[in-house]
């Protein structure tokens, strides 16, 4: 896999596996009427309570029925109104039986974790979703540094890329073909700073980062795969 390749996948990756996730919840199905009626029943009797679906249809992408279609199907899987970190995992590594996702997976949970509580409530689900799936390719790239950034100081480093990188590594498996060498997360770290880190002190800013992928043809090609998923 070329050196560009990984970088692709990075950020790919976070956009598609969602909608692997959406698939396993069963969340994107045709809302009846039924359950449109029902809806301030059901949201009566879980635990966690989500915003009222006028103050959620205001903060995402999403209609009022795609927001009722979407939390039928979250509290379907999550009565509680909550997903904790073990579930997610649990949820994203049957994808992966060859590698081990579970640190990319905790990566990725914490981003959708917002208020760093342990737990995802369905603000969380919807509001990280409408822009993975509905935002512009500005906002799903601040996203994906959202991701990389993984101490939220809002930078970049090669250490918290290293981690990112090697995850990936580790959720596609060490036996791919072709075979994946010990130094390759690296290296392709090394790959990454040498375009995006534009002013050589050793990390790469939010700015840096959407400039560099913006410019790129196949970061770009990459992201506009997922424009019309759902």
């Amino acid at each position: 896999m070329a050196l560009e390749g990984m970088e692709i996948i990075a950020i790919a990756v976070v956009i598609g596996l969602f909608v692997v996730i959406l698939k396993q919840f069963g969340i994107w199905e045709p809302l009846s009427l039924e359950d449109s009626c029902d809806n301030d029943l059901v949201l009566s009797m879980v635990r966690h309570q989500p915003e009222g679906l006028e103050k959620l249809q205001a903060q995402t992408q999403f209609t009022r029925k795609e927001l009722q279609s979407l939390y039928r199907g979250f509290k379907n899987e999550c009565p509680s109104g909550l997903v904790d970190e073990k579930t997610f995992k649990t949820i994203y590594s049957q994808f992966f039986p060859q590698g081990d996702a579970t640190t990319y997976a905790h990566f990725l949970f914490n981003a959708f974790d917002l208020d760093r509580n342990g737990s995802i409530n369905f603000e969380d689900f919807v509001l990280g979703l409408s822009v993975l799936l509905r935002g512009s390719v500005a906002g799903k790239l601040r996203w994906a540094f959202s991701l990389y950034d993984i101490n939220k100081d809002g930078y970049i480093t090669k250490e918290e890329m290293l981690a990112i990188m090697t995850s990936v590594y580790d959720m596609m498996g060490r036996y791919t073909s072709p075979s994946v060498q010990d130094d390759a997360p690296l290296e392709h770290v090394d790959k990454f700073f040498q375009k995006m880190d534009r002013d050589g002190d050793g990390v790469v800013t939010v700015d840096e980062f959407i400039e560099t992928c913006l410019k790129d043809e196949n970061i770009m090609a990459s992201m506009q795969l997922f424009d019309n998923v759902i």
